[in-house]
């Protein structure tokens, strides 16, 4: 297989080239990562689902890696499965922690659920029901610590989902039984390695947050195809379909096409555009991807929008990302800064 056939595959299966409702989008690629909304909502976008029903069928909360993604609803069992292990502070669990007894936080806990059984409440109005019972600043620290706290321990334990909105709301989630930990995994990797593959054994170590000793036993019950290019081998459950690489995409932050893979093999990415795209922070910026290739990062503000090239480009090529830019954004002026 040729670098160009393997990256017009994962186009395709990631839904870039292949167009999908938000719902089967989200099934096929294990979720949309969405520390923040607008780069999830965008990544959703530019695979067919827009419109003001984006999220039907949608929640978020914690899964893979133990960040946040949106997802199916119908995968609360999936992702919520038995057995799960990633790391949580303290004060993202139900013991104690510096800030607050387990008793106390036990309490607050349980006054969240009960405000809750009457519909969804922003995160500000559930911070105020429990300050009218008691909550103190100190107490405030861990129950409502912005990263986590008390709602993450609810969300943890199935008990609540994050709205799928831009201001931060909570419902109650859905009854249900968590999957056996074996079938689950078994789900999660025949999902990645259908429509994220063909994939490495590194590249699916480094998307799912797992050891690849541990992968490598999972991944035994699976029916896959080993691929070779450039001297590596990957991994398939999917179909030979694909499509042509488009010449232009504005890939969102976070985006799942560069998310998947581990970054430093990763073909649509050169070695010179990787450190403009993941920051030392952590940050995944969005990027322009052309003819398949990352060239340049983007941001928009408003209805200004500036793209910062991170190779060189031809004029042809800037025609190319202007045209792509004013399809995407037609009321935005789009400023391409000088390499």
């Amino acid at each position: 297989m040729t670098e160009q056939e393997l990256i017009a595959l994962r186009l395709y299966r990631q839904h870039l080239t292949n167009p999908a409702p938000g719902e089967e989008i989200c099934r096929d690629l294990n979720g949309i990562q969405a520390q923040f909304l607008s780069n999830s909502r965008h990544a959703l976008a530019i695979r067919g689902c827009g419109g003001s029903e984006w999220n039907r069928g949608l929640v978020k909360s914690w899964t893979l890696r133990g960040t946040i993604h949106v997802f199916r609803e119908e995968d609360l069992p999936l992702y919520l499965h038995e057995g799960r292990r990633h790391a949580l502070r303290p004060c993202d669990t139900l013991e104690a922690d510096g800030w607050i007894t387990r008793e106390r936080k036990d309490y607050f806990a349980s006054l969240i659920l009960d405000t809750l059984t009457g519909g969804p409440a922003t995160r500000e109005a559930l911070r105020q029901a429990c300050r009218s019972k008691g909550l103190t600043d100190r107490e405030e620290e861990s129950v409502f610590q912005p990263w986590g706290g008390t709602i993450r321990a609810l969300a943890e334990a199935g008990k609540i989902v994050h709205l799928v909105q831009e201001e931060k709301a909570f419902r109650l989630a859905p009854p249900f039984t968590p999957m056996g930990e074996e079938e689950a995994w078994r789900e999660i990797l025949r999902r990645y390695f259908t429509y994220c593959g063909p994939a490495s054994l590194r590249d699916a170590a480094y998307f799912l947050g797992a050891a690849q000793r541990e992968l490598k036993r999972r991944m035994q019950g699976l029916d896959l195809k080993e691929v070779t290019c450039g001297g590596r081998i990957y991994y398939d459950l999917g179909d030979s379909r694909t499509a042509a690489i488009p010449e232009c995409l504005f890939l969102a932050g976070f985006d799942p096409l560069l998310l998947s893979y581990e970054k430093r093999e990763n073909p649509c990415l050169p070695p010179q555009c990787l450190r403009g795209i993941f920051s030392l922070a952590g940050i995944v910026n969005p990027a322009v991807l052309l003819r398949g290739q990352v060239v340049a990062r983007w941001k928009r503000t408003g209805r200004s929008l500036r793209v910062s090239p991170l190779a060189e480009l031809s004029p042809a090529d800037l025609e190319t990302i202007q045209a792509a830019a004013a399809e995407c954004w037609p009321e935005a002026r789009c400023q391409i800064q000088p390499v």
